[in-house]
């Protein structure tokens, strides 16, 4: 492992780096995998990860400026490809993996050569993540692992899964989980898609039927599933709704321009006012989520993440919702609703399609609802939910 002085480095150098790695590795020269390749080699994949694994063991703030500098002369976006990985699964295994899990897993996660997918919310237990039911059992220095598992996204791309199983059943909901890393093409795995109203399928249901998972691929020990998945549910909070973009732009950029399309007898004032209070809405989002980041000192979000993501939400469904409305009859013309088995996620192909494609946003990574009781309980002090199965035995908890 090389040796890096991490004292010195700051906004200026980070900054000094990043060109570096762009005068070596020239984006329009080079593949987009070797140019993540010598990115992560680097140490700017992920600023804050520790040396030797994408990262320089210094402030998250920083990965900012490498993105501004990388992106300003075209280099490739590690998310596009592999949004979950980079985002969600990057930082779990970095936290609770192994040194061999961590050497093997995150060069490939960050150059998009190895897609990743989560593999959380069951049919009986989507909000109720503790409660799940999929099933891991011992057996010698394997597991062996039964059940179902929905809404995965980008499932038929993954080589690899985040999964988490019950493996003791006596134990209460929260402490009887334990994550492993699961091979998406191992024996047993199936993967069927579920089809949106956009016509996509980037969501799909896997099923396991007695897919054997080695000991040494468990993420932390058998019981840490909990703690291990609220690492990825805080940083998929953040991915979603976390992200610090330029003033303007996203999905308020998509309303000014349709507005700015529109004929100037159709700009009646009230349509004007609504857009400006969303635009407004957009810019406190921008800067709440830039407050927040700053708090993330070690790059560990807390519940913070839940109010980008909640009022991303509602932000991305209000202004598609205000946007289709300024295109009149044409709003409701949509090219196709084929289905389709997409190269990612939550790419934007036109107004119409962003509109369907919003409804999911108030559901994915969390619901809203489960959003508002996290921000009341952790951030407000306020009494939380009765919750009768607390200290009872998952296998004693009614279910239907």
């Amino acid at each position: 492992m090389r040796v890096v002085d991490t004292s010195t480095i700051d906004e200026v150098r980070i900054a000094e780096m990043a060109k570096e790695l762009l005068a070596e590795f020239p984006p329009s020269k080079v593949s987009a995998i070797e140019f993540l390749g010598a990115q992560f080699d680097k140490g700017l994949a992920w600023v804050h990860f520790p040396v030797g694994h994408g990262g320089l063991g210094v402030s998250p703030k920083l990965q900012k400026t490498v993105n501004e500098v990388l992106y300003a002369q075209g280099a490739p976006n590690p998310v596009m490809r592999n949004p979950i990985g980079h985002g969600m699964c990057g930082p779990t295994v970095v936290e609770w993996g192994s040194e061999a899990q961590k050497s093997r897993y995150l060069r490939p996660l960050f150059t998009g050569e190895e897609v990743w997918c989560q593999l959380f919310s069951e049919p009986g237990s989507g909000s109720d993540f503790a409660g799940l039911s999929a099933k891991g059992v011992k057996d010698g220095e394997e597991w062996i692992c039964n059940g179902q598992k929905v809404w995965t996204t980008l499932a038929h791309l993954s080589r690899w899964g985040l999964l988490v199983v019950r493996t003791d059943a006596e134990a209460v909901k929260h402490a009887g989980l334990t994550a492993f890393v699961v091979d998406m093409q191992a024996p047993g795995v199936e993967i069927r898609p579920l089809r949106q109203m956009t016509g996509e399928a980037e969501f799909n249901e896997v099923y396991f039927t007695d897919v054997r998972i080695p000991d040494a691929e468990m993420l932390g020990k058998p019981g840490d599933g909990w703690r291990v998945s609220l690492t990825t549910l805080m940083n998929e909070r953040v991915s979603i709704g976390g992200a610090i973009p330029q003033k303007g732009t996203g999905a308020i950029a998509h309303a000014v321009k349709t507005w700015k399309a529109i004929p100037t007898e159709l700009q009646d004032d009230a349509s004007r006012d609504e857009l400006m209070q969303l635009w407004i809405r957009a810019e406190v989002h921008r800067l709440t989520n830039i407050r927040a980041n700053a708090q993330r000192r070690m790059g560990a979000p807390g519940p913070e993440g839940s109010i980008g993501k909640m009022e991303s939400a509602n932000l991305n469904k209000a202004v598609y919702e205000f946007t289709i409305g300024l295109m009149g009859a044409e709003g409701m013309l949509y090219g196709s609703y084929e289905m389709v088995r997409p190269e990612t996620a939550m790419s934007f192909d036109g107004i119409q399609k962003a509109f369907l494609r919003s409804r999911a946003n108030s559901i994915e990574g969390g619901t809203t609802e489960v959003m508002k009781n996290i921000l009341g309980e952790r951030i407000l002090g306020l009494p939380g939910d009765v919750r009768v199965d607390r200290d009872v035995a998952w296998s004693k908890v009614p279910r239907n």
